[in-house]
């Protein structure tokens, strides 16, 4: 009997931008820790275990983005790395700079990024939003005739969370720095599935999830820029981490991290193409199962493995639960006060709401195999049906 209660087989999982399954590497780099306590703080043998076991997590999590591990700082996720990217460096740079007082980001940006910029325009700061062109792209000229020398902070993300589409950042962060202002990319949904330099990329601060590369969840990094102006703390303690996040480092979860990272470099064009090989497959097996469908990407680039698919006529989550004891899936819908909203990325892109509802988001993970594609396949192509039954919508 598994832990969902029964003997069935667990759905086959395709929610991969939600969250990524363990890697091997990491479970068994946490149970390591976790056989032997220690504090990484404590001047003793087990202390000295466990700093040794965080450094080398904090090298391999560095090495993943082309870092220097002294640019990195350990946070619970990619949600705490944001919020300590935009309202601690805005803290930090704002009285240095009165006369800074925008905040760009681009209109698709997660939550975790929004929400963040939206508490500092309580503070008397002004947040706009560059808009993507109908393929989900940020529009670089709005980008720039959005920028000016009062602009401190622009934020864009590497891979959207519900569309996979990868975003210009390198092209974004020029134009920030040309007039002056600090520029952060989320990279949660690339780092590990894509190639990400920040070097190359020319980011101040990049944002990063465990779990979204394969590590546990509950740890996640921020990258700041040996050059770039040090974040406020957003918590304050015992001056861990040189005081940016302070906090008992957890030891376990750094390893995890570390160890997931470390595979994901050494695995990231294997995985690229077990990913894409895996998508290719999907559509083209609903395809023949005569599905009508389109993607949302159009000719935009996508992480591999990974896309938004729309289908027509049908609502996406009803689609996800009809098929949820088979296939785990998920849509960028939100429920607000037991009401479903459209989701804003799909709505900067121009879909309307109704066609939104029609989106489902998929991601073809490292441990995907094609057997559990063909029976994925079955699964939404049945349910699809069904649901063009219930509402009439079959067509001879």
């Amino acid at each position: 009997m598994n832990m969902r209660g029964t003997d069935d087989p667990p759905p086959i999982y395709l929610d991969g931008f939600a969250s990524l399954p363990l890697a091997p590497e990491a479970r068994a780099a946490m149970l390591a820790v976790w056989e032997i306590p220690g504090n990484a703080g404590s001047p003793n043998q087990s202390g000295e275990r466990a700093a040794a076991i965080v450094a080398e997590g904090r090298a391999a999590v560095a090495e993943l983005i082309g870092a220097a591990p002294s640019e990195i700082v350990f946070t619970s996720g990619a949600t705490e790395a944001n919020n300590l990217a935009i309202v601690g460096v805005v803290t930090a740079v704002a009285e240095h700079q009165p006369h800074r007082r925008r905040i760009v980001l681009s209109a698709i940006e997660h939550k975790a990024v929004i929400e963040p910029a939206e508490q500092l325009k309580r503070r008397g700061f002004i947040v706009e939003f560059a808009p993507v062109d109908r393929s989900g792209i940020l529009d670089l000229e709005a980008f720039s005739r959005l920028m000016g020398d009062d602009v401190l902070f622009a934020s864009v993300m590497l891979v959207n969370n519900e569309t996979g589409i990868v975003q210009p950042i390198r092209e974004a962060a020029e134009l920030a720095h040309s007039c002056g202002a600090l520029f952060h990319c989320d990279a949660a949904q690339g780092a590990g599935k894509i190639a990400v330099d920040v070097l190359d990329l020319d980011v101040d601060y990049l944002s990063l999830s465990g779990h979204k590369c394969y590590g546990p969840m509950g740890i996640g990094a921020l990258y700041v820029s040996a050059g770039a102006p040090k974040p406020e703390p957003l918590i304050f303690g015992g001056g861990q981490q040189a005081g940016a996040r302070p906090g008992t480092e957890p030891v376990a979860l750094i390893a995890g991290f570390g160890a997931a990272a470390s595979v994901a470099r050494s695995r990231l064009v294997e995985d690229q193409n077990h990913g894409s090989a895996l998508i290719s497959k999907l559509l083209e097996g609903l395809h023949d199962r005569q599905v009508r469908l389109a993607t949302v990407n159009g000719h935009a680039p996508t992480v591999p493995g990974g896309m938004a698919v729309a289908f027509p006529g049908v609502d996406g989550d009803a689609l996800c639960s009809m098929i949820a004891r088979h296939v785990s899936l998920s849509t960028g819908s939100a429920c607000t006060a037991g009401q479903i909203k459209t989701s804003h990325v799909l709505e900067a892109i121009g879909f309307s709401a109704s066609d939104a509802r029609s989106v489902v988001r998929i991601f073809c993970n490292r441990y995907t195999t094609g057997v559990e594609i063909d029976k994925a396949v079955d699964a939404i192509s049945d349910a699809i049906k069904r649901s063009q039954l219930a509402t009439g919508e079959v067509r001879q």
